[in-house]
């Protein structure tokens, strides 16, 4: 008799911590999306003749801050599996209400769709040369400040900012990249050295398949990281929800 509650209560307790375990891994499976309100968060529809065709275009402004008038612009690169249309359900403007609140001097996010192109030019589609000229004009409508806005983005809108950064040294703050999909080959790598004088945060976790060309791209940098980190977390929106507010402290401190 003795045995079988043994046995019993070791069944039990195995049961348990596959519970609690699947429980865990469960939890660092979900985004974490801060409580605070979003602000005054939009998706327009422009025209964009660098790419040929109308593409969404979102804004977020943290709450309290009103339509944004004179706050200056981060520019959002999306991934390959993200447009513009999903921004809100990310959390979005709900992360850049939390950063004014936690006391970051304030700043509005803007994007626009970039297709899958990994925002390099494509024929007469070029989401880069949108990024660079027309975001910028049709921020400067809505009486927002872009006379020198930060880049963000991860995994190939991560690769897209810094991109962006190399084809146009001088034009951004800061770049933030959040697990960005380089590799030891392509532009981005190679043209590290055109970074000089921006400030690069990088974020990676080290599940992710891209670890080691993070790693590599940030041993080539001609200075420093200035932010980031490399934790445990996978190539999902699950690890990046949480480098999104260490990602915004960077960028508000940029801007």
């Amino acid at each position: 008799m003795r045995r079988r509650i043994l046995v019993g209560g070791a069944a039990a307790l195995a049961a348990y911590v596959g519970v609690a375990g699947y429980r865990a891994r469960t939890a660092e499976s979900r985004p974490v999306i801060p409580s605070a309100p979003p602000g005054d968060e939009r998706l327009d529809h422009r025209w964009s003749a660098a790419r040929g065709r109308t593409v969404g275009f979102y804004t977020a402004v943290p709450a309290g801050y009103g339509s944004g008038r004179g706050l200056p612009v981060c520019l959002v690169l999306h991934g390959g599996s993200k447009t513009p249309d999903d921004f809100a359900a990310l959390g979005f403007g709900r992360f850049l209400t939390d950063a004014a609140r936690r006391g970051l001097p304030p700043f509005v996010l803007a994007g626009a769709d970039g297709g899958r192109l990994g925002w390099r030019p494509n024929g007469g589609d070029d989401p880069q040369r949108m990024v660079h000229e027309e975001i910028p004009l049709w921020c400067r409508q809505r009486g927002f400040d872009v006379r020198r806005p930060a880049a963000w983005g991860w995994s190939l809108g991560g690769y897209g900012a810094l991109l962006l950064a190399e084809a146009f040294p001088g034009f951004l703050a800061a770049v933030a990249a959040l697990s960005p999909a380089v590799t030891p080959v392509d532009d981005a790598d190679r043209s590290a050295r055109l970074l000089r004088g921006t400030p690069v945060g990088l974020w990676c976790g080290k599940q992710d398949g891209l670890y080691d060309n993070v790693q590599a791209l940030r041993d080539r940098l001609p200075e420093p990281p200035r932010a980031g980190s490399f934790g445990d977390g996978r190539h999902d929106f699950a690890y990046w929800s949480r480098c999104i507010p260490d990602a915004f402290d960077f960028i508000a401190g940029a801007l």
